[in-house]
Parts: C-alpha cells; sequence; structure tokens
C-alpha cells in the first residue's frame, strides 16, 4: 500500500515556521552587536534556519492541511526548532554547553517551556546568549497557545478539545475563521501580557526596590514568567532578586497559568466569564491548597526559620512555579523537610488551565476525572441514572472523557517508564541518585517543569547526568509537550499506510 500520507505538506509548514524564526534572531544578534559580542553564533542559525526554511518550504506542498499532516507538522516544527535553537550555544562554544547533545538538550528544555538546565558556570556565556535561551523559551509559550487553541482541539488530542467547552465557544476558530487570525489575536495578548511584566519589574528597579533588576534582567525575566518556562539569568533563580520582584513575578507566573483563550474573551466580552468558569475555580483552590499545605509544612520544620512573611511568600512562590510548571526557584527548596518537598513533587502532576502556556497533565483533565469518579460511583448506587459529566453547566461527551483518561494513563506510565531507564542508566556509570530524585527527574523533564530534587535540584543541573539519560529526557520533553499523541502516532503503521 502507497503512504496516505501528505508529508510535503507538513514538510512546508515546517519550512514556514523556521523562516518566521529568523525573525526573532535578530534580537539577540541586535543585542550581540551592543555588547560587542560575537556575532556568529547567530549569523551561523540565520543561515542554517534559512536554508532550511527555504529548503523545506520549496520540496513541500501547498494543499490544504490534514488531520494526519497537523501531526506530522506539529511533531517537525518542536523538534527542528529545538535543533536551530541549539546552533547558538554550540557555535559559541562557551561552557558545557558547547557539546552538541547538552546544547540540544537546553534547547528542547527552552522551546518546550520545561526550564531543566545543564548549565554549571552562567557567567562564561554572552549576554546574547543567555537572551537567546530566554527567547527560546518565550516562542515556546507563544508556540504551546497556538498548537492548543488551533490545532489539537481541532484534532481532537487527549482531551484538548475542552478548549472550546470552558470557553462557551461552538469551536476554537469562532475568534478568528481562521488559525493565521486566531494566531495573531493571540500573539497580541501574549506580547502585550509580556510588556507589562517587563514595566513592572523594570518599575523596582528604577524605584530602587531591585537593585540587580536591569531592564535586560527584566526582559529576560517577562520571557520565562509569562511563557512559564523557568529559565533564568541568575544561578540562584528568583531566589537573587529581592521579596518584591518575586511576588510580581508570582503574578505572572498566575497569569501564565490561566487560559488566555479565557483571559481574550473576558477582555472584549466580560469579566463575568472569570466567575462562571469552572476550571477557573478548580485553579486558584488548587493554588491556594498547595500553598497551605507547603505553609504548613515549613512551620512544622525546625531546621526552617523564616519570619511569617517569608515562610507565605517562599510557599506560594515554589508551589505555584511547579504548578504551573515554570520552574522558578526562590530559594533551594531541596533544603526543605521532606513533607514539603513531596507536597512539590506532587504538584508536578498537575499544571495549571488548558489554553494555558504551562505543560504537565492540566488541571482541567484532572476536573474531569474528579468529577468522572464522582458520576461512577452515583451511578453505581443508582444504576438506572443517566447523569453526564458537566464543565461550567456543559456537558462532556464519553468520547472526550476516554480521551482524558487516555491521557492520564499514558502521563504516568511514561514518567515511570522514564524513572526506571534513568535508574538503570545511572547504575551503568556509577552515579548515586535515589530512587525520588529519578522519579522527580522523570516526572519533571517529561511533564515540562524544570527543576527536581537531588542532582537537579533548583540550584543544580542536569549535566551530572550520563548522555544516554539526557538524550532519553531529550525525546521525552519533546513528547510530552506536544501532550504525547502526534509523536506517538507517528510509530504506528495505519497512520501512514491505512
Amino acid at each position: 500500500m502507497s503512504v496516505r500520507v501528505a508529508w510535503r505538506v507538513s514538510l512546508r509548514l515546517t519550512g514556514i515556521t523556521l523562516l518566521y524564526l529568523t525573525v526573532p534572531l535578530a534580537f539577540p544578534l541586535v543585542l550581540a552587536v551592543y555588547y560587542s559580542e560575537p556575532l556568529s553564533p547567530f549569523l551561523v542559525t540565520l543561515i542554517v534556519t534559512l536554508g532550511l526554511g527555504v529548503g523545506m518550504r520549496a520540496i513541500g506542498d501547498d494543499a490544504d492541511l490534514r488531520v494526519r499532516e497537523a501531526f506530522l507538522a506539529t511533531s517537525l516544527i518542536w523538534f527542528f526548532v529545538a535543533v536551530v535553537g541549539a546552533i547558538p550555544f554550540v557555535v559559541a562554544g562557551d561552557g558545557v554547553t558547547a557539546s552538541p547533545t547538552n546544547a540540544l538538550f537546553e534547547s528542547m528544555s527552552g522551546i518546550t517551556t520545561t526550564g531543566a538546565t545543564v548549565m554549571l558556570d552562567f557567567d562564561v556565556h554572552a549576554r546574547s546568549v543567555m537572551m537567546w535561551r530566554q527567547l527560546v523559551q518565550w516562542l515556546g509559550g507563544l508556540g504551546i497557545l497556538i498548537l492548543t487553541t488551533a490545532v489539537l482541539s481541532e484534532v481532537g488530542v487527549a482531551g484538548a478539545q475542552l478548549v472550546e467547552t470552558e470557553s462557551w465557544t461552538p469551536t476554537v476558530t469562532k475568534l478568528t475563521p481562521r488559525i493565521a487570525g486566531t494566531a495573531r489575536i493571540l500573539f497580541g495578548l501574549y506580547a502585550a501580557i509580556t510588556a507589562l511584566v517587563v514595566l513592572a519589574l523594570y518599575a523596582l528597579y528604577l524605584a530602587g526596590l531591585a537593585p540587580n533588576m536591569t531592564l535586560y534582567n527584566a526582559v529576560a525575566h517577562a520571557f520565562t514568567s509569562v511563557s512559564t518556562a523557568g529559565f533564568s539569568t541568575e544561578p540562584e533563580s528568583a531566589g537573587a532578586f529581592t521579596p518584591i520582584v518575586q511576588w510580581v513575578l508570582v503574578a505572572a507566573m498566575f497569569v501564565g497559568g490561566t487560559s488566555f483563550f479565557l483571559i481574550y474573551l473576558a477582555a472584549v466580552e466580560e469579566l463575568d466569564r472569570f466567575r462562571r468558569n469552572e476550571e477557573f475555580h478548580f485553579y486558584v483552590a488548587t493554588v491556594l491548597i498547595a500553598s497551605g499545605l507547603v505553609v504548613a509544612a515549613l512551620v512544622f520544620d525546625r531546621s526552617i526559620s523564616y519570619g511569617l512573611e517569608e515562610t507565605v511568600r517562599h510557599a506560594v512562590f515554589n508551589a505555584l512555579s511547579i504548578l504551573t510548571t515554570t520552574g522558578y526557584a526562590s530559594t533551594d527548596f531541596d533544603l526543605w523537610s521532606p513533607a514539603a518537598k513531596h507536597v512539590l513533587f506532587t504538584c508536578m502532576f498537575f499544571g495549571a488551565m488548558v489554553g494555558s502556556t504551562t505543560c504537565s497533565i492540566k488541571l482541567l483533565r484532572w476536573l474531569v476525572v474528579i468529577k468522572t469518579l464522582r458520576r461512577d460511583l452515583f451511578t453505581s448506587i443508582h444504576v438506572d441514572a443517566i447523569r453526564p459529566v458537566r464543565i461550567s453547566s456543559n456537558p462532556i461527551d464519553e468520547e472526550t472523557i476516554t480521551d482524558v483518561y487516555g491521557f492520564v494513563l499514558l502521563s504516568l506510565l511514561f514518567v515511570f517508564g522514564l524513572t526506571v531507564f534513568v535508574v538503570i542508566d545511572a547504575a551503568r556509570v556509577g552515579l548515586d541518585i535515589s530512587e525520588f530524585e529519578a522519579m522527580s527527574a522523570a516526572a519533571s523533564t517529561f511533564l515540562n517543569v524544570g527543576p527536581a530534587f537531588g542532582i537537579a535540584g533548583p540550584y543544580e543541573s542536569y549535566h551530572a547526568f550520563p548522555r544516554t539519560t539526557k538524550v532519553a529526557m531529550i525525546l521525552l520533553m519533546w513528547i510530552g509537550r506536544i501532550e504525547i499523541i502526534p509523536v506517538l502516532v507517528l510509530l504506528t503503521e495505519s497512520f501512514w499506510r491505512s
């Protein structure tokens, strides 16, 4: 049988995406000129990106993008953007990211907004290269917004179609008739929120409330807070800044974890949408409960001597950072008690709202699981009852519920599978790592959270892992970020030939 996938269509879309990538590459290039730093990392990247983009576009076919081609294009785009994103690190040749494997790890972690880093030596890197690292995460956050709201929901991937239910629209594309129009709206909203965060952070610097929050740092951290990505230009992450900066980042992370689709509709129609949105209520409640549990754990931890404000700030900051899969750290939470660390570990599996820049399983899927469980308990007693699962008064069809359960199960299986691989691979090279450290690193990379515990803690690095483990993590960051199915479906014969 012949191949039934119009792969040239996917290749053309990938090429067009790479051509668009040359525009943001101009930003670090200008910075390199300003700081009198080498231009070669970005000039080489521009040439390679243009070559790949023009070549793929020429080979590709300008036909309609169907479901199969959407799956293939999604996988190709994320992979090739990560490859291109690694080039500046390799060409610059500074630090551990001069290694192609480490560079690809850093770039994949960036474009998937994971925030896991292999860097050990922040000071050896040029400012322009470090800003590229931040910018890649911002682009990844924008990309996942467009992917989720305009592509995955249209092909019904793993419950992503729930974006429609929670937004009270018949289809995600009601905003505009074409994906391009939806993308423009999302870009405008995303850029506007980022600009507000830049202004807020830099205003603190001008007011003398944040001495090291320069314009450079303000832009860098606005990029990675709104995108809930987590890279920082400082080895101490958000802990390098004053408490008021950390509170501003809390607000930025919270907004980044809120559905941008919901924010847009609330802004152009009515704010009451927040009150009526059940997932948003669940989001707020989850943040409050997780933060409260961490506060309690810190209060009872005799090795911690924080004051009241400091306790609340570190609890809220780090719980929200893990919940939204941002991965910032206001302090080294790896030094906290087992109780506090296990609360944060559990938060890795939640994520925030569907339609946000966050990763992980996401709260709306957990809300569907909880409501379905309650429904099933009810119908097991009242066998003749017909009781649909509803979110914000809107019924969820059974096919979507099945998709959600399948996605949750697959996510857990991937985490456990990667944990086993990490433990075995560490033993192979004589790396001393506990099961909890291995599981937290596996969950953090596959669920795109960022920091873990132990050797991959918030003030540590993933550099110590064997190369084979880092390659596995690169692949699973890619698979996890694009909701598993677009990659897995490519491995089936029926996708290509049936």
